[in-house]
């Protein structure tokens, strides 16, 4: 049977999701992935003879960095037998390490694949807009001089629709494919705090914390919102910004065609 889980994440003490590996062998640092799989062990082997190794792989919708957070990560694994869902839940949260935790276990078809069977994925970017630091602001970004919420969801419109987003993808990108569609582009300012809300159906490496810093860029330097569209249209990376820290950044959720 195939299971699927949403699972929530602090990334600052990992990683990244996914196991590393460098030279065909395991990196020693934790992950998001190694620590799940983990705790999966630990409770199908409390239930099987001692002498079973068979291996749960886990397969996440999307891979996160450093430092980024998840409230929606979905991940997918198989196992031959029932999982009672509660129980599974509340084990695996007295297992798993105190930033992560698990939720919404169940079971789906054997076609259902947790990267390639999602829709659109949802990020929000959090950072701080005030002069002076705070002790509780911890390393969240922190945006001194004073910006124009206005002027950057102008400059966000020009990202919705279908684009080729080479400008805002790391070099690290391995994936060729450079076009996404993006359905959603807002701004919003709560106090000294502000979310950028992006979602569309894929994402290209480190492509949301470059449109950020792209955005900041134009604020820092009061560039017209256009540039952004400049920025776009030229496919070349070293138009756009800086990419700016992973704090701050958290994939919201995952939405499905089945």
């Amino acid at each position: 049977m195939r299971y699927a889980l949403e699972v929530q994440y602090r990334g600052k003490n990992y990683a990244g999701s996914q196991i590393q590996f460098e030279n065909g062998e395991q990196i020693a640092e934790p992950t998001i992935q190694g620590e799940l799989e983990k705790a999966i062990r630990t409770l199908i082997k409390r239930g099987e003879p001692a002498d079973n190794t068979r291996p749960i792989k886990t397969i996440f919708s999307g891979r996160t960095d450093k430092g980024v957070n998840s409230l929606g990560q979905v991940v997918h694994f198989d196992y031959d037998k029932e999982i009672v869902a509660s129980k599974f839940v509340y084990q695996m949260n007295e297992i798993l390490p105190d930033d992560i935790s698990v939720s919404n276990l169940r079971v789906v078809p054997d076609s259902f694949h947790a990267q390639k069977s999602a829709r659109s994925r949802y990020y929000r970017y959090e950072f701080i807009n005030r002069r002076y630091k705070q002790a509780f602001d911890g390393d969240i970004l922190r945006v001194k001089y004073e910006i124009d919420i206005e002027r950057m969801q102008i400059a966000l419109n020009f990202l919705l629709g279908e684009h080729d987003f080479s400008s805002f993808k790391s070099s690290g990108t391995l994936n060729p494919s450079k076009v996404c569609f993006i359905t959603r582009a807002e701004v919003e300012k709560q106090g000294d705090r502000v979310f950028i809300h992006i979602e569309g159906n894929r994402f290209l490496y480190n492509m949301v914390r470059t449109i950020v810093g792209t955005l900041l860029e134009i604020e820092g330097h009061k560039l017209p919102p256009e540039h952004m569209k400049d920025v776009l249209e030229a496919h070349d990376r070293r138009k756009a910004g800086k990419t700016v820290s992973p704090y701050g950044l958290t994939l919201m959720g995952i939405e499905y065609s089945q």
